[in-house]
């Protein structure tokens, strides 16, 4: 008998690996008999610090890079200085308005497939259009000091789960950490019964 599962999704825009997950991980509440409780975060939240940000970013590149090529998907890094806060709260948006997946995903294709800062208004704005969110909300949105502390209490959410990078997803107890491991969570919802007929 089927069961539906609550997936807690812990995501940060500015993570090449929530860019890499981005490509598949919609794909499984249209598997399985689950939905996903969005939890995004904003700045380095569930990034590594930056001290030690800036010494692994080279190999960070190299491996999405082969990544990408694996997945056959464009790689084009965005400028250092980016911020995913923004970005993160107008997804809160996009959720209410049943347009998560289409947002996330041309939120991240600016900012990982084409090298766009998605910290600028305007960046964001055109991802959005595209996504089927109307500009001017969106630019509300964005800066809203209610949405803005959502994401800070998601990353304080994901820290008393036991959380400490992204991609994160979260059924129960069980941590499942990094755009690799889909498959093992994938195989957790059909252990657990999720399988849609």
């Amino acid at each position: 008998m089927s069961q539906h599962i609550a997936i807690s999704v812990f995501f940060n825009f500015r993570s090449p690996y929530c860019y890499l997950a981005s490509k598949s991980m919609f794909e499984l509440p249209d598997r399985y008999d689950c939905h996903f409780e969005w939890r995004p975060l904003g700045g380095w939240d569930g990034r590594s610090a930056p001290e030690r940000a800036k010494g692994k970013l080279p190999i960070a590149r190299q491996d999405v890079s082969r990544w990408c090529r694996r997945l056959g998907i464009p790689f084009s890094p965005p400028p250092v200085t980016t911020d995913p806060t923004r970005a993160g709260a107008g997804s809160l948006l996009a959720q209410e308005h049943g347009c998560l997946r289409e947002y996330v995903l041309a939120v991240m294709h600016a900012e990982w497939g084409e090298g766009q800062d998605i910290g600028d208004a305007d960046v964001l704005c055109t991802a959005g259009r595209q996504a089927g969110l109307d500009p001017e909300p969106l630019r509300q949105a964005m800066d809203d000091p209610t949405r803005l502390e959502k994401l800070t209490q998601h990353w304080a959410e994901a820290q008393a789960a036991g959380v400490f990078g992204v991609p994160s997803f979260l059924v129960g107890d069980q941590i499942f950490w990094g755009n690799d491991r889909l498959d093992f969570l994938a195989e957790h919802l059909a252990q657990l019964g999720a399988t849609r007929p």
